[in-house]
């Protein structure tokens, strides 16, 4: 089993001892952590903090713990019950509260779950911040309130509206062309909240639908990570015909990756390209991605003549560096889309929204909308170490002996990537295992694959 605590919160599986599984006692601890740091951050004059859950089947046992320890320590609570990641995010926001906890391991399998923390901007915390959270949890240095301070809760279940209603009124989602594109698509919501929520979006953009897994029943009909490997059932059902679009969420709706209407992936790496591209036919400005990202995101941005920059790998990370250069569109390969006119979060409403109005203005077809961007593969491997290992002094080896070659830029803002003039290699360590992630990515991939197994020699002759 598994406890996982990091700068973005505390993540793990259900059930098992305590310190070892994400437990009670632990969610008691690491909400009582949070809601001591934002009491004494004092960004916010608010007493309410809003609470929402992805589907999961151990989301009503965490989220009744983290709402009652959020109630002992004195804070009210916005319950916003079943709700994405990006709903809660703009409920942050909207509510005027001073933080909100998302109860959702995203990505991760059924029996994991997680808190994420937001702050009082609804955004993800700071390096500094989760840290100095982490250290309240550590040191156990909470105050709980007494019996005439105690919070109260109040359920609030308008957000799911409110979102939707934001991303409409986005000048560049074009819902008048969506409406006359008559556009018919096939939805796997992977039996958690996208299901709830989708179907209303769509709705409202004049967009026919059908869905595969929609019942919020926590009980994911296959790995819920939006990978092609785990795609079979809705790729299937979209290769038989009749539909213009094949779209896949993530449980907690932050990731979004599409199927084209032959029933092939679009690729969740071009979930990104093909949303900046449409955002730049409009507004000129820069672009971020994390250094893991297609380097396409790039070509694209040239090629509209503006500026793209790289981040480190992590949200918080790629929305600071959005911020300081002042981005129009930024996000991850992963499918995340970040748009600073909704909000600094990835946001599949957003990104469904600005895709099928691209797609709508354009009028063609998926695949040919795909062709129409330059072609990549990334090639992802990971060596493992044993947990001695000093992972950071192979990492500075490999950045000595490239930094000197003519035609590679080494950049070692996380990690060392290494950039040829037509391929690039991403090391960086895991914060959590003793390991190094070696992605890398080519026009093909057997050549992708061929650098990162270079490097992985060349990193495994140094240990």
């Amino acid at each position: 089993m598994t406890l996982i605590k990091s700068i973005s919160g505390i993540r793990g599986t259900i059930g098992g001892p305590t310190g070892d599984t994400l437990n009670p006692l632990d969610i008691v601890k690491f909400t009582s952590a949070y809601a001591t740091f934002i009491r004494k951050s004092g960004k916010s004059d608010s007493n309410t903090i809003v609470v929402g859950r992805d589907g999961r089947i151990s989301g009503p046992m965490v989220k009744n713990i983290v709402c009652g320890t959020l109630m002992g320590m004195g804070y009210d609570v916005i319950n916003i019950g079943y709700a994405t990641t990006p709903t809660t995010e703009l409920a942050v926001r909207m509510s005027h509260s001073a933080g909100g906890i998302i109860i959702t391991a995203s990505h991760n399998p059924r029996q994991w779950n997680a808190l994420k923390l937001l702050n009082n901007e609804g955004e993800f915390l700071t390096k500094e911040d989760g840290n100095e959270v982490l250290r309240i949890a550590e040191a156990e240095d909470f105050n709980y309130a007494d019996v005439d301070h105690l919070g109260k809760c109040t359920v609030d279940n308008s957000f799911d509206e409110r979102h939707i209603q934001s991303v409409l009124k986005l000048d560049l989602v074009d819902t008048e062309a969506i409406r006359k594109a008559h556009f018919k698509v096939c939805v796997d919501s992977i039996n958690s909240v996208g299901g709830l929520i989708l179907p209303h979006l769509l709705d409202a953009l004049g967009v026919e639908y059908k869905f595969l897994n929609g019942q919020c029943t926590g009980d994911f009909a296959h790995n819920p990570e939006p990978l092609e490997k785990n795609l079979g059932g809705i790729m299937n059902e979209v290769a038989n015909g009749g539909y213009d679009l094949g779209i896949v969420v993530d449980p907690d709706v932050d990731r979004l990756a599409f199927i084209q209407e032959d029933g092939k992936m679009y690729g969740e790496e071009y979930t990104l390209v093909t949303v900046a591209d449409y955002v730049l036919d409009h507004v000129k400005g820069a672009t971020v991605s994390n250094l893991s990202s297609t380097r396409a995101l790039r070509d694209v941005t040239e090629k509209h003549g503006c500026k793209y920059y790289a981040a480190a790998v992590g949200e918080v990370n790629v929305t600071t560096k959005m911020k300081e250069v002042g981005a129009v569109i930024g996000g991850e390969g992963n499918g995340g889309v970040i748009y600073p006119e909704s909000h600094y979060g990835r946001d599949a409403l957003v990104g469904i929204a600005l895709f099928l109005s691209s797609l709508a203005q354009k009028g063609c077809k998926a695949s040919e909308l795909r062709a129409s961007f330059p072609n990549y593969f990334i090639a992802k491997n990971r060596i493992d170490l044993q947990p001695t290992t000093d992972v950071d002094a192979i990492l500075a080896k490999m950045k000595a002996k490239y930094s000197s070659e003519k035609d590679v830029q080494v950049t070692d803002i996380d990690g060392v990537k290494l950039d040829f003039p037509t391929k690039w290699v991403h090391m960086r360590k895991s914060n959590t295992e003793p390991i190094i992630r070696v992605y890398s990515e080519a026009s093909t991939m057997e050549e992708a694959d061929a650098l990162g197994k270079q490097m992985m020699d060349e990193i495994l002759r140094m240990v």
